[in-house]
């Protein structure tokens, strides 16, 4: 089945291209308006977009890398299933990452950066249950805002290329379930950190980012074909205890 690619946004001429056609077909594989399962070509794309295929091949590498896309013998390229275990890596990876930076917000967060990140809550606050992808933005927004601020910009964007299949869970997640209780999880982060409470803080953003895993085993039954499952049953997640 052919995926269908709604050419929505138009290409900067004067930036490489090549992360461009990345950044909007990722952006359309984690929001499932390309599908497990569905063909891209690089020749369509190209003629999308206007652009010679050298630029979108280097984007399906990137996607490859990432897990998204894989080459099949005969049959093209085609979008790969969610893989359950690199859901359940990246997630735990990035537990470990962002809690050690909310323990540093505790040490140097200043009013300023209180007062933009509860800016921020109120755009959250102002999305629409429909408008899940502008959600995922803002979220984005967010975290790595809390990561730049802790001088931790460049270790989250490693982790954003790590991430991807756990973003295809969180964007299905959010069909499901309201957005209310994780602008919730957030406000409560930003406020242990305003009150310098590290233990709190850091209860706060692991609970946060364990949410998926109590979304995961609806998700997988709502979308079975969806995934790329372990054989013998989904494991159990190991996590730290919180403390």
């Amino acid at each position: 089945m052919m995926g269908t690619i709604a050419n929505d946004r138009g290409l900067d001429p004067a930036l490489p291209i090549a992360p461009q056609v990345f950044r909007i077909l990722r952006n359309r594989i984690i929001q499932n308006d390309l599908k497990p399962g569905n063909l891209i070509s690089e020749s369509e794309i190209a003629k999308l977009h206007d652009v010679s295929r050298q630029p979108v091949r280097e984007a399906f590498i990137k996607l490859q890398e990432q897990g998204l896309l894989a080459v099949r013998p005969q049959r093209g390229t085609i979008v790969n299933k969610i893989a359950y275990a690199a859901v359940l890596d990246a997630r735990f990876l990035r537990e470990a990452i962002e809690a050690d930076i909310v323990s540093i917000l505790v040490q140097i967060a200043d009013d300023s950066l209180i007062a933009t990140l509860r800016a921020q809550l109120d755009l959250q606050r102002a999305v629409t249950e429909q408008n899940r992808a502008e959600f995922i933005q803002l979220d984005e927004r967010f975290h790595f805002t809390l990561a730049e601020a802790a001088g931790k910009g460049g270790a989250w964007k490693l982790v954003e290329g790590l991430k991807s299949q756990m973003d295809r869970v969180r964007f299905l997640s959010l069909a499901q379930f309201p957005v209310a209780k994780l602008i919730d999880q957030h406000a409560e982060i930003v406020d242990r950190i305003a009150a310098a409470d590290r233990q709190g803080a850091n209860k706060a953003i692991r609970c946060h980012l364990r949410e998926v895993l109590s979304d995961l085993p609806p998700i997988v039954a709502a979308y079975p074909e969806f995934f790329d499952l372990p054989e013998g049953g989904l494991p159990l997640p190991v996590n730290a205890p919180i403390q």
